[in-house]
């Protein structure tokens, strides 16, 4: 299914954006970027293809170039285009590509996805720090740019900026992501849900309408999968909360409705397709049994259509006007991927098969997999969308490969040494983005040790001023009711002005949560003439 999509791409629709399976050429859709091609590379990989991944990485870097006159969804390119280049970069190595000295802190991937994301900061200049939808990526935003966002296209940074930041030593990209969460955050109503489309210069809601599907979703996803990537209490407290209301006011017998967002009152009982990726997400806070109640409610629908409709209607068991459609979506193959890891369950095998079956048989044409427009008599779109070859194949593929290298338990990884101190990756444990693009979570430990042991060499230099001054007050007989200072002077690390300065920047030591393996913690290393030893020896 991947290489007949695929090569479709490559000879009739690059360096196109995306495939028009139908009449056999191509289309810019996001962008104007070979949108179909960053989408594809890290399944290249997956799948087993190294020479065509390092084939890709060299047409990218030679093709591709953000400097264009082009109006591009600030989501879109985000998950797609900065997501899909960092996951690349990560899986290089793996990939048999020679990566440069220092990677994974430094690379050409890295560098494209730095470009892209730049490109998207002036979306974030806003009063509320709340992005706007659309940048143009040569001139900004554009004048008289509609300030009107979706949630999901506010909330859905954090995986991939700080990622971004964490390699590259930049704290903009996680910085920007992060405000947006909480202005999010801030914005619930007094019963705890957000609405569907917001304001984002005065932070007013437009579309009240609360739910888990289009518009909302990934800004969910992005606080859980955001809290594990970087072992964040706040971020999962945040989920946390929200899921209380949403299973308050929005669950119905393993259903969720759309509600208004201040009364909780039902507005639409209607099941988006978008909102399949919900079981999935359960799985990775371990709400297994809920998980397995709703997924199987959705698995319903899939065997009355043969794929999921954009939207259904609950109370009348049909598809809702103009909705029928189903563009190769992947998100309940993505929940039936999640839960077989967790349970193994050959139900989950069974949803697998089916849809296999379903798309070969409605969807493939001669040049590739076209959209359905219609699941009630097949009739097909001429469109083939970016992520039915980043996601829908890929999970499929994931579903029935226990042994590929993204299910590692930690049994095998590899170690590199980086200019920061030895670094481990490949040991599992990947985040996939909302475009499915799997981060390595262990990456952002590579290049940002240095910084951390700076802190712990600080400390370090404190105590041992503190007990020289101690010392010497001691042989004064003097005693001194006032708390430590350190040694000041003009230009010194420790001066009043620049101590302050430094105390507050320090990141707040954290509790490791229960969520995924802890980092290594600092050790005891020799210092000698001003130089840290960053071996055991």
């Amino acid at each position: 299914m991947f290489y007949h999509a695929y090569d479709s791409y490559l000879e009739n629709a690059f360096p196109f954006d995306e495939l028009r399976p139908l009449t056999c050429d191509g289309h810019d859709t996001w962008g104007s970027f070979s949108l179909t091609l960053i989408d594809a590379l890290d399944t290249l990989l997956i799948l087993g293809n190294v020479s065509e991944f390092q084939r890709v990485v060299e047409v990218l870097q030679d093709n591709v170039d953000f400097d264009i006159d082009v109006n591009a969804s600030v989501f879109e390119t985000n998950i797609r285009v900065v997501g899909g280049l960092l996951s690349a970069h990560l899986l290089s190595k793996k990939a048999g590509v020679e990566v440069e000295a220092g990677w994974p802190c430094s690379g050409p991937l890295l560098r494209m996805a730095e470009e892209a994301a730049r490109k998207l900061l002036p979306a974030f200049q806003t009063p509320t720090g709340m992005p706007y939808g659309t940048v143009n990526l040569l001139h900004g935003v554009n004048l008289g740019e509609t300030p009107v966002t979706c949630t999901a296209g506010i909330g859905t940074f954090i995986v991939e900026f700080a990622t971004l930041s964490s390699l590259t030593g930049d704290p903009v990209f996680e910085d920007v992501a992060r405000v947006a969460l909480m202005r999010l955050w801030e914005s619930r109503s007094d019963i705890g849900l957000v609405g569907n489309h917001i304001d984002v210069l005065t932070g007013k809601w437009v579309a009240q309408d609360a739910g888990i599907g289009a518009g909302v979703d990934s800004y969910f996803e992005y606080l859980v999968k955001g809290a594990i990537l970087l072992q964040d209490k706040k971020l999962m407290a945040m989920f946390l909360e929200y899921n209380k209301a949403i299973r308050n006011y929005t669950r119905f017998d393993d259903w969720y409705l759309w509600v208004q967002m201040y009364k909780g009152t039902v507005s639409m009982p209607v099941f988006q397709s978008l909102e399949a990726y919900w079981p999935g997400l359960q799985s990775l806070i371990g709400d297994i049994d809920n998980a397995m109640r709703t997924f199987l409610n959705y698995y319903t629908v899939w065997k009355q259509f043969g794929g999921l409709p954009e939207f259904y209607n609950i109370p009348q068991g049909y598809t809702v006007e103009k909705r029928e459609g189903y563009p190769l979506r992947p998100e309940l193959i993505e929940s039936a991927m999640y839960l077989y890891r967790a349970t193994g369950d050959p139900t989950l095998l069974e949803l697998g098969r089916d849809a296999v079956e379903s798309i070969e048989k409605i969807s493939k044409v001669e040049c590739g997999f076209a959209t359905i427009k219609d699941l009630r008599d097949h009739k097909l779109d001429n469109r083939m969308e970016s992520f039915f070859l980043a996601e829908t194949v890929k999970y499929l593929y994931l579903l029935f490969d226990p042994t590929n290298f993204i299910h590692n338990n930690g049994s095998t990884f590899d170690t590199v040494i980086t200019p920061y101190g030895e670094c481990i990756l490949g040991a599992g444990g990947y985040i996939f983005n909302t475009e499915a693009h799997p981060i390595d979570p262990a990456a952002l430990h590579c290049c940002r040790r240095l910084k951390e042991e700076q802190w712990e060499v600080e400390d370090l230099m404190r105590e041992f001023y503190s007990l020289k001054r101690n010392r010497s007050r001691f042989r004064k007989k003097t005693v001194s009711s006032g708390p430590w200072e350190p040694p000041a002077g003009p230009g010194t690390l420790f001066s009043p002005e620049n101590y302050d300065q430094v105390r507050e920047k320090k990141p707040a030591k954290q509790k490791i949560p229960l969520l995924s393996c802890p980092s290594q913690p600092f050790t005891s290393k020799l210092a000698l003439l001003g130089q840290v030893f960053l071996d055991s020896s």
